[in-house]
């Protein structure tokens, strides 16, 4: 068993008593008392600029995701600013094939919203991927099916079922192609 310890015994915070120390007042304690001071007020303003500078920080952090929000949200303003024209000319022309029987007029139309839509697709970094009569790159094209002629060479692209983009040099999507291979009769002859 604990035993217990008499009240008695125990002291009490308040009967101990703390005696100061007497130090001799002398030059060199005024001085320290000074560079006490002064470190003090230093520390004071380190501190300031501390708790001013994580304010700083976090002010900027919620700045740049705003922004960041902002260029997401807003992004493709240019873009679709400079496609609205087309849609205008393609408004105009629908309106004018209820008046107009004229089919020559409406085609030369349309041509010319599609030469005002890839002139903007331009301007933004777009470039279609030439491909007929070039030879076949499966970075850029996409076979479809294989032709048998004469008239092309073998792995030459014949016919460009959908066109292909690039997007500032990287690719945006394939051209779909149809791609030329020999006849078999061709190579025989040949060997």
């Amino acid at each position: 068993m604990v035993k217990k310890a008499k009240k008695d015994n125990i002291k009490e915070p308040s009967d101990f008593q703390v005696k100061p120390v007497e130090v001799e007042k002398t030059g060199e304690s005024d001085e320290l008392a000074v560079k006490y001071e002064e470190k003090e007020k230093e520390a004071a303003e380190n501190y300031d600029k501390y708790v001013r500078a994580v304010a700083e920080l976090e002010n900027i952090k919620k700045r740049a995701a705003r922004d960041k929000t902002d260029a997401i949200k807003y992004g493709n303003e240019n873009l679709i600013k400079d496609i609205l024209p087309m849609v205008d000319s393609l408004d105009r022309a629908l309106k004018q094939t209820g008046n107009s029987g004229d089919l020559e007029t409406f085609k030369k139309g349309l041509k010319l919203v599609q030469d005002q839509l890839l002139g903007c697709l331009e301007k933004h970094g777009v470039e279609q991927i030439k491909c007929i009569d070039r030879t076949f790159d499966p970075n850029v094209h996409e076979a479809l099916f294989q032709i048998e002629s004469g008239a092309h060479g073998d792995n030459q692209v014949v016919d460009e079922l959908e066109k292909g983009y690039l997007l500032n040099g990287r690719l945006l999507r394939p051209a779909k192609v149809s791609v030329c291979k020999r006849a078999k009769q061709e190579e025989c002859e040949e060997s």
